[in-house]
Parts: structure tokens; sequence; C-alpha cells
């Protein structure tokens, strides 16, 4: 055999090996390439979406006498790390009490940050409510159930100052907005849970539930978009992890004595996975619920004019229904 030829047959008889090397090799680079993080803020939203929406325009921080604010308050700190959270409240006179919202902003779980809601609270106080945006626990930093425990803690710190804040410790509403809504959504439905063990003395219950376009399942069949920043956050795929993507699933907790709730989602089918069959149970317990959808609407929409004052709204007028602020 000549030299040319047996470097043909040396070159067929290795080239299965060539092959699965090279794909063996593109796999684990694919499984060890770190998943890229982008920027979640008002100002890459409003980037993001003014090419398909040119009548967009971002929202901005509001002016006002009748609102004072303390921002970065610690509500939960190790020594090592330290929580912090943004607090809008409305000028009154000494003795006055109100209603709370905690806000818990988006970002897949893996992006995103308390000052995204913060206009969002501004408002709040404007109309009577104690409003407090906060920053958790993301999933590059612990995975699923560091985040919930975060909330839950500062529900129960909220509690436990409620004095000190003018808030009415029955009156306090959780509301997120994307993947904040469904962890908002999660710790509304698992009031002082022992899956998630609170530790102190002051409950971790709400009143009240504002989902903005966050699914409320990861295990419903309308949920099947949900893929690589999901599993990150819950250590691992549906298949490979499939007890958190089920224990993490809001529509699971949902009973006769579950808070009252408002869905506003956009015009995007994929965040309002399991929201009817939530909406369902709600409506064999008798419990009271408001959907809205805003037509032709990205996801987002919460960021951004025309839409923020919609959103505002029926979050407004939601809230007069379960709690009555001028009380």
């Amino acid at each position: 055999m000549n030299f040319k030829v047996d470097r043909i047959l040396i070159g067929i008889r290795f080239w299965p090996f060539f092959v699965s090397l090279i794909f063996f090799g593109s796999s684990l680079w694919a499984q060890q390439k770190p998943h890229k993080v982008e920027p979640y803020t008002i100002a890459s939203t409003y980037k993001k979406l003014k090419a398909e929406y040119p009548f967009v325009k971002p929202i901005k921080s509001l002016r006002s006498n009748k609102i004072k604010s303390k921002r970065n308050v610690v509500y939960k700190g190790d020594g090592t790390k330290k929580l912090r959270a943004d607090m809008y409240f409305p000028k009154s006179g000494k003795g006055k009490v109100f209603p709370a919202v905690l806000l818990i902003h988006g970002g897949g779980w893996i992006t995103g940050s308390k000052e995204n809601l913060g206009v969002l609270a501004q408002h709040l106080a404007l109309n009577g409510y104690v409003a407090i945006t906060v920053s958790y626990t993301l999933s590059t930093e612990a995975p699923y159930p560091a985040s919930v425990l975060d909330l839950k803690t500062a529900i129960a710190w909220m509690r436990a100052n409620a004095k000190k804040y003018h808030l009415d410790p029955a009156k306090i509403a959780i509301l997120g907005t994307s993947a904040g809504a469904q962890l908002a959504t999660l710790v509304g439905l698992t009031p002082n849970s022992p899956i998630y063990g609170n530790k102190t003395s002051f409950s971790d219950e709400v009143q009240a539930i504002i989902n903005i376009d966050g699914i409320v399942s990861f295990v419903h069949p309308e949920a099947h978009e949900e893929g690589k920043s999901a599993g990150i956050w819950l250590g691992g795929s549906r298949t490979e992890n499939w007890k958190n993507w089920n224990e993490a699933s809001p529509l699971g907790y949902a009973g006769q004595h579950s808070p009252p709730i408002l869905f506003v989602n956009s015009a995007q089918p994929r965040f309002h996975a399991g929201r009817d069959d939530l909406v369902a149970l709600y409506n064999d317990h008798g419990i009271y619920s408001e959907v809205h959808t805003i037509l032709d609407s990205p996801h987002s929409f919460w960021l951004l004019h025309p839409w923020f004052g919609t959103t505002l709204g029926y979050t407004l007028g939601f809230l007069e229904k379960v709690f009555d602020p001028g009380k």
C-alpha cells in the first residue's frame, strides 16, 4: 500500500473518533459556558423596545413634597451580606398608619434591582401606602429557595417594625413584576409554611397579592417556554430537578384561605402560565380576584409610558377594594 492510500485509510478509520471528540467538546463547552446576564433596568428596557414601539417613554422618578423616603435600609444581614430596602412614605400627621406594599423586582431570578420599582413605589406612597422595594438573593449568588426566604424575612421585618415605619401590620400586600411576580405569588400563597421555615415570631402572611406578568406554575403545560434562567434558579432543568420546579410553583398552594389576587398581564401568552387555573380555584373558594390584560403590550410594560399609568390604575383600584388607605 502506498503512503497516500495508507493516510486516507487511517483517516477513515479514525474519523468517527474525531467526530465524537468534536461533538463531546462542543457539548462540554455548552455546559460550561456561563449564562450571559444582561442588565435589566428601565433604560435597557426602553432601548430594547423603542424600535418596535416608537411611542414609548421611560418612566421617571417622581418629585413631590407629599412623600418622603428612606433608602438602603438593611432588612436582613448576617455579617457577611446585607439585603436592603428603599422605603417610601406618605407625609402625614403623627400617629397615622398606612397599608403597606412590598414590591419585588423581576429579571429572570438572575438580574434586576429594587430601583426598577422605585417609581411605582413613589406613586403608591403618594396615594396613601407605605411602599417598600427590596433587594433579594439572585441566582448568581444562591439558588432557590434563598430568594423566597429573603422575601418572607422582609414581610416579617415589616411587621416587627410596623410602629417605627407607620404601617398597618394587618394590611400588607405583596407586588411583583415578571420573575418577581412569581416570587410574590409564591410568598403570598405560602404563609408561615413549614417548607420555608419562618424563624421569627412575626408572621410572613400577606393580605393581598399583585402579580404583574409573572407565571404561577413551572410545571403547567403553558409553562413550556421556561428554560435556562429558571433552571439556574431551580438547580437544574425541569427533568433534572422536578421537585424544585413543582415546589416553587405557586398554583399548587392556592386554597380557601388564600388572599385576594390581582393579575395585570401583557399581551404575551408566555407570562400567563397557570393564571387561569389559579383564578378558577379562587372562584371555587369564593375569593376575590381580578385579571387585566393590556392589549398589544410587551413584557416589561410597567417600566414604560403609556402602560405605566394603566398598571398603576389597576393596582390602586384593586388595593382600594382590599384596603381602604383612608382608614
